[in-house]
């Protein structure tokens, strides 16, 4: 059997906005923008890398969707966002505006950092000790 997590769904506000926020400030790429109906969009962004799990951008349907706008997960984080240069993209997200909410540290496992998205999810970004290890 070959199973895989192929998108995750992330609601958010605007379609726009969260495209301009995650090509422009995180540097994902974006796959897709299909337009399904008039108020509906099949939009999907991955970073940099393999593409092997993308970001579904999907609007908020309603009053029950968009109070979970910012806090899919209730204040724990969310996603998690691998490196292979930890101190590359910390640096460059700060200077695109990303807001840290906790200052890089030194795990058993490798550096990490929190940030918020665009709407307050939380992600880590973390370079773990296997691509140091290995030289990847």
């Amino acid at each position: 059997m070959n199973q895989r997590i192929a998108h995750l769904t992330l609601v958010v506000r605007d379609y726009d906005e969260a495209i301009d926020f995650y090509t422009q400030k995180l540097g994902f790429i974006l796959l897709e923008d299909t337009k399904l109906s008039e108020t509906k969009r099949w939009v999907l962004v991955t970073p940099q890398g393999d593409g092997s799990c993308a970001l579904l951008l999907a609007k908020a349907d309603g009053a029950t969707q968009e109070s979970q706008i910012g806090n899919q997960t209730g204040g724990r984080v969310f996603l998690f966002l691998y490196t292979d240069d930890f101190e590359r993209d910390y640096q460059a997200y700060r200077q695109a505006g990303i807001k840290f909410v906790r200052p890089p540290k030194e795990e058993v496992y490798g550096t990490v950092a929190v940030f918020e998205d665009l709407y307050g999810n939380l992600w880590d970004l973390l370079e773990p000790n296997v691509y140091r290890s290995s030289g990847k």
